[in-house]
C-alpha cells in the first residue's frame, strides 16, 4: 500500500510545510512510519490529531518534541524547521538564523540519524542551509538535498498563463543556481505546446500568441519574484507547494528515480566547485548525483552570476562562525 515503511522523520510538523508533507506521504501512499517533530507543542499535538482523524489505514504516525527520538532510526528527513519568510522580506534575510538551525541539525543527524538516505531542507535559504546541513552532518553530498523545484514550476505556469494553455503544455522548464532573486532562467529544453522556446522568441507564435524578448524578461522577474508574491496574496509564504515538491523528491528516492525538476545538489569540484545549487538531479540506488547542461552564453552569464552569489553568501556564514573554512570542511565530514 506505500511505498515504504521506513522512518521519515518530518520537522516543523505543526506548521503548515510540515502538516501538509505529513498528509501527502500518507495521500500518495508514500511512506506509512512517519514521526512528527516539533518544539511547540500544542500546535504538534493539534497536527498530529488532524492526521489520526483521516483515518489513514496502515499510517504509523508518532510525534514528539524531542528531536533525538524523531530522528533515532530515520532513514529520510524533510525538513521546514526554520524561519519562514515574510512580506518584504528576501530569502537572504533569513540566512544567519536559519543557517544557526541547520547547523544544529546536521550535528543533531550526526548524533541520531547517521545512517540517513536522504535528507531534504525545505527552509531558507536552501541553498546556504542545506550545504551547512550537509557540513555538520557528516552524511555523503547524495543523501543530502534541497527544494529548488519551485522556481521552475513557476516558470512552467507563468509561460502556460501566457499562452493561455493548460501547464503541462509546457515541457522542460528548469531553473539553475540559486534559490533566490540570482536564479538563472534558462531557456534551454523548453517547448511551448511542442515548439522550442527559441523559435517563439525568434518570432514564431503559439495559440495565436508571441512572446517578445521584453515579455520573456518579464516572465523571469516574476519566476524570480514568485515566493514574494506568493506572500502579498495570502499574507504567508508558500506550504502547499513545498510539501508536496519534497514528497515528490522522496518517491523519487525510493523508485530511483522518476523526478523531473531541478533538485538542490553539492557541487564538489568543477566550474560550481564549493556550493550546493539547483541542478540537473539523477536519483541513484547511492543518492542523488547532480550536474548542469550546457546553455548558451546569455544563460551562461546568469548561471555564472547565481555562482558568484551563492560563494558570497556562504563565505559570510563562514565568516559568522556558522560552518568552516571550505578547506576545513573534509575535517568535519570526511565525503567532502
Amino acid at each position: 500500500m506505500y511505498l515504504t515503511d521506513r522512518k521519515v522523520a518530518v520537522l516543523g510538523a505543526a506548521g503548515a510545510i510540515g502538516s501538509n508533507i505529513v498528509q501527502d506521504l500518507l495521500s500518495t501512499g508514500t511512506a506509512s512510519r512517519i514521526a512528527m517533530y516539533d518544539p511547540f507543542a500544542t500546535a504538534l499535538q493539534g497536527a498530529a490529531q488532524e492526521i489520526y482523524h483521516c483515518g489513514y489505514p496502515g499510517a504509523r504516525v508518532t510525534w514528539t518534541t524531542d528531536l533525538a527520538e524523531a530522528l533515532t532510526g530515520a532513514t529520510y528527513i524533510i525538513t521546514s524547521g526554520g524561519a519562514p519568510r515574510k512580506e518584504g522580506m528576501t530569502r537572504e534575510d533569513l540566512l544567519k538564523g536559519n543557517c544557526e538551525i541547520a547547523r544544529d541539525l546536521g550535528v543533531a543527524i550526526r548524533a541520531h540519524a547517521p545512517d540517513a538516505e536522504l535528507v531534504v531542507v525545505i527552509f531558507n535559504p536552501a541553498d546556504i542551509t542545506g550545504l551547512a546541513v550537509l557540513v555538520h552532518s557528516g552524511l555523503r553530498p547524495g543523501h543530502v538535498t534541497t527544494l529548488a523545484a519551485l522556481d521552475s514550476t513557476r516558470l512552467q505556469s507563468a509561460l502556460a498563463a501566457h499562452f493561455d494553455l493548460p501547464q503541462d503544455a509546457v515541457t522542460g522548464c528548469a531553473t539553475y543556481g540559486g534559490h533566490g532573486e540570482k536564479m538563472a532562467v534558462v531557456k534551454r529544453g523548453i517547448r511551448i505546446d511542442g515548439v522550442p522556446l527559441v523559435e517563439v522568441l525568434a518570432g514564431r507564435t503559439i495559440n495565436g500568441r508571441s512572446l517578445s524578448a521584453e515579455q520573456w524578461k518579464a516572465v523571469k522577474d516574476a519566476v524570480r519574484q514568485g515566493g514574494a508574491a506568493i506572500i502579498k496574496l495570502r499574507g504567508r509564504s508558500s506550504f502547499q507547494s513545498p510539501a508536496h515538491q519534497s514528497v515528490e523528491m522522496l518517491r523519487a528516492r525510493i523508485q530511483e528515480g522518476g523526478y523531473p525538476w531541478p533538485c538542490g545538489v553539492f557541487f564538489g569540484e568543477g566550474a560550481f566547485a564549493g556550493v550546493m545549487m539547483a541542478g540537473d538531479a539523477e536519483f541513484t540506488p547511492t543518492g542523488l548525483h547532480g550536474s548542469v547542461p550546457p546553455m548558451d552564453d546569455e544563460d551562461r552569464a546568469e548561471l555564472d552570476e547565481s555562482y558568484r552569489h551563492i560563494c558570497a553568501l556562504r563565505d559570510e556564514v563562514i565568516a559568522a562562525g556558522l560552518i568552516p573554512p571550505v578547506a576545513a570542511w573534509t575535517n568535519h565530514n570526511r565525503y567532502l
